[in-house]
């Protein structure tokens, strides 16, 4: 690993030491749920949604004994919740018929879940199952080619395998969740913190943006 990476990890490392998931779960199955629900949607919204959701639903045969539309309105705050409540009950039903009511622990078996994707099974192993990963959410994506970590035009699993890539396979998990803070709460998409950042030096962005006068027009 190269001496910027390990400049970029520590720095980040230090501002953001007790980086975690900020989604509210106690079990594998919730997590799956609340991260399915975070796609568009904030942490915090979802957190105030789950908060009476897990009251109600504490396992996959409690999402399929109401009708969709009463899940549809438990969960109506969220975005696309139409969509989501229809991907919950697929995918509760394939937890019963495939896997015994349990998550399935496997990255593949994971993404082959209605509204499971790469990012939500990426989160799920490296959480729940401690095996670990880098998702790539759009605060990790913005910050890693803000910093020069992944390319300007990489797509999603571009930025992921360089970041596997270039960081210790140990420090995945840390690292998805120190990029996720430094996004959510430092290296915003919009107002970023460039003049107080202690990686102004290496990032392009920001050195473009203090030029501008940190100008909102520069690409984010």
């Amino acid at each position: 690993m190269n001496q910027k990476v390990r400049h970029i990890l520590d720095t980040i490392a230090s501002m953001f030491p007790d980086a975690h998931c900020e989604l509210h779960h106690s079990n594998p199955f919730e997590l799956t749920i609340a991260v399915l629900l975070s796609a568009q949607c904030t942490d915090e919204t979802v957190n105030k949604v789950t908060a009476s959701l897990f009251q109600k639903y504490k396992c996959p045969e409690d999402y399929l004994a109401v009708p969709l539309e009463e899940l549809q309105q438990d969960i109506r705050r969220i975005g696309l919740y139409r969509n989501k409540a229809n991907n919950i009950q697929k995918l509760c039903q394939l937890l019963l018929d495939k896997h015994g009511g349990e998550i399935p622990r496997s990255h593949e078996q994971l993404t082959e879940l209605p509204g499971v994707g790469r990012k939500t099974a990426n989160v799920v192993v490296s959480n729940a199952f401690g095996v670990p990963a880098i998702a790539v959410d759009t605060h990790v994506e913005r910050v890693a080619k803000r910093l020069g970590l992944a390319g300007p035009d990489d797509s999603v699993l571009e930025v992921e395998k360089k970041l596997m890539k270039k960081v210790p396979r140990d420090e995945w998990t840390l690292t998805h969740h120190r990029l996720i803070f430094f996004g959510r709460y430092h290296c915003k998409a919009q107002n970023p913190q460039c003049e107080v950042c202690p990686l102004l030096d290496i990032c392009r962005e920001g050195k473009r943006r203090m030029k501008t006068g940190g100008s909102r027009k520069s690409k984010p």
